[in-house]
Order: structure tokens, then C-alpha cells, then sequence
């Protein structure tokens, strides 16, 4: 059994975006992903997005639900069959969501775990902060809207990053118990992106010294998203050894 097409609103989507070394990058990346280099820079980050209204494409939108999310995300590259691919590899997911929680592997790809989330914003700023019900994942990010990227950004304009997250739209990522990989694309029309600076970001998983050692990472650019439909689609699972799609 499955949902098909899921279909909703993109409420709010904030992305951070940290630059890395790419080789410590690749040590984090299970086969058949490589880091996608932007300006020599490996790139991985976090999104947070609150969708509302989502629900099953054949599901009226009252009957959707509203939930805060979040993805740890690495832009990726991968050969199919001697063809360069490109997006996403995620390699965790949380919400607010028991439902989400209960359908996401089950009748649709994409495993989460639980989270508590605690939002504050009041455009132009932003504050999200949350933690796994396990505990082993804490992110807080506060930010306001500004009119330029840094200085210091592997993207040269808010041009070069809407491609980059437009042509990044199919993510994938490995449910417990499973031998492949399960794939999910955004299908988006409106990738209308302004810039956040971030006042304070603290990240458990890309804090890990142990993971990306001192230098090997640094904050790079954010960015928000407001109010736009979207759809996901199920894509092809992919196995980790030979590379292939899984027929």
C-alpha cells in the first residue's frame, strides 16, 4: 500500500548551509555518494520546513496536517548506469508529526524520528530550535532576513543558490531494516528564496568534532521560503553497491 503523490504547503522553509572539506565530507557519505562541490566546497546543511495541508494528492486540503520538520541534508552526486546524477542525501529526518512519524518508511519513503520543535518568528526574524525524542540530535538557528549573501558564500548570487536547490530536488536516504536507498523528489514551481544571516546556529551533528574536525567546516549562507505549493513524488530506490537503480 502506498499514499502516492503527496501534495501541501510549503508554510515556511529555512535552509542552513555549511561549507565543507571535501574529502572529510566524503568520509561521512555512504557509497554510491560523493559531495557535489560548489566553488570547491562540499555543502551540507539542515533544512526546516513547516508544511501545512499535506496529505495524500486525492485527500481534500482540510483533512491535511500541519507539522514542523526537519532534514539533515549533504548535496550530492552519483553514477546510474555510467550517468551522473545529482541531489540530495539525507541522513535523518524528524518531526513534530506522530503521523508523519507513522507513515514515513511504512506508506511513503522517508523514515522520521520524533522531535520537539520551538519556533519564534516574526518576519524578518527567525528562530527555530529543536530536539529528538532520543536526544541525540539538538539544532537551534536564529536569523533575520537581509538583502545579501555573505561575503564568504560558495554561492556568488541568489541565482546560483536557486538553481542549486531547484536541480537538488530528489533527496535520498536509507530507512532502518532496508538494503537500499528510498528516493523522494519536490516538485516546486516557486523556488522564491531571500537570505538570512544567521545570528546563532548550534548543530549537534555538524558541531561533531569528531565527524568534521576544526577548519573543516564553516557556516556559509540561509535561506527562507514562504508560502509555496508543492507535491513530492516517490522516485526508484537505489542500492549502495552497484550504483543502480533497483528495478
Amino acid at each position: 500500500m502506498s499514499l502516492g503523490k503527496i501534495t501541501g504547503t510549503i508554510d515556511r522553509r529555512i535552509l542552513v548551509n555549511f561549507r565543507i572539506d571535501p574529502e572529510v565530507c566524503q568520509r561521512v557519505l555512504p557509497a554510491p555518494f560523493r559531495p557535489q562541490l560548489i566553488d570547491g566546497w562540499a555543502i551540507g546543511g539542515i533544512c526546516m520546513i513547516r508544511f501545512k495541508e499535506l496529505r495524500p494528492s486525492w485527500v481534500p486540503p482540510a483533512l491535511g496536517i500541519f507539522s514542523e520538520n526537519a532534514a539533515h541534508r549533504f548535496a550530492v552526486e552519483w553514477e546510474v548506469d555510467g550517468e551522473t546524477k545529482i541531489g540530495v542525501y539525507i541522513p535523518r529526518r524528524d518531526t513534530n508529526s506522530r503521523l508523519k512519524q507513522l507513515v514515513g518508511g511504512r506508506l511513503f519513503p522517508g523514515h522520521h524520528g520524533h522531535a520537539d520543535f520551538e519556533v519564534e518568528e516574526a518576519h524578518p526574524k527567525y528562530r527555530v530550535e529543536f530536539k529528538s525524542a532520543d536526544e541525540s540530535v539538538h539544532v537551534k538557528v536564529q536569523g533575520h532576513v537581509v538583502p545579501a549573501l555573505p561575503a564568504d558564500s560558495a554561492f556568488k548570487s541568489i541565482d546560483e543558490a536557486t538553481d542549486f536547490f531547484r536541480d537538488g530536488s530528489l533527496g535520498y536516504s536509507k530507512d532502518p531494516g532496508k538494503d537500499h536507498f528510498d528516493g523522494v523528489e519536490l516538485g516546486l514551481d516557486d523556488w522564491n528564496l531571500e537570505i538570512i544571516e544567521i545570528e546563532d546556529v548550534k548543530t549537534s551533528f555538524f558541531d561533531d568534532k569528531s565527524k568534521f574536525p576544526e577548519g573543516s567546516i564553516h557556516l556559509d549562507s540561509a535561506y527562507l521560503m514562504k508560502d509555496a505549493e508543492h507535491e513530492w513524488y516517490v522516485r526508484g530506490p537505489l542500492t549502495g553497491e552497484s550504483s543502480k537503480k533497483v528495478e
